[in-house]
């Protein structure tokens, strides 16, 4: 369970992600490639004071031994907050699964799954919580 106090904290932070993700829907609209709303978010989110990660690389152990093999975040916010990006028309279910995975390998308590090809964004933003 997260404590009050530190849910309050990561609301703020994804707040503002959210926030910043309205906006460059709004300017930019659906239909792009994911790496414009990626580029444009991180501009939209540092403007607003927010340090940003990008395409933040995981090792993959397997039985304890480290492979060759890398998963990449896409955003990490504040050191906080996982942010996984699509521009896609449907969002399987393999992409929330993806995002709890990545969750759970940095030991971070929020994710946003924001999904930018859809007519309003807040139709295309998923929250989830690790704990």
């Amino acid at each position: 369970m997260i404590e009050k106090d530190r849910l309050d904290y990561l609301n703020k932070i994804s707040e503002g992600i959210i926030g910043a993700a309205i906006d460059v829907h709004k300017f930019l609209g659906p239909g792009l490639l994911e790496s414009v709303y990626e580029i444009c978010l991180i501009e939209e989110l540092e403007q607003r004071g927010l340090k940003v990660q990008q395409q933040v690389r995981l090792p993959l152990y397997y039985k304890g031994h480290l492979t060759k093999k890398f998963f990449v975040i896409d955003l990490l916010v504040e050191d906080e907050i996982v942010v996984e990006l699509k521009s896609v028309n449907w969002m399987p279910a393999v992409c929330e699964h993806q995002l709890m995975t990545y969750l759970k390998l940095t030991k971070k308590n929020l994710g946003l799954l924001i999904n930018f090809n859809v007519p309003r964004l807040v139709d295309g933003i998923v929250r989830k919580i690790n704990g």
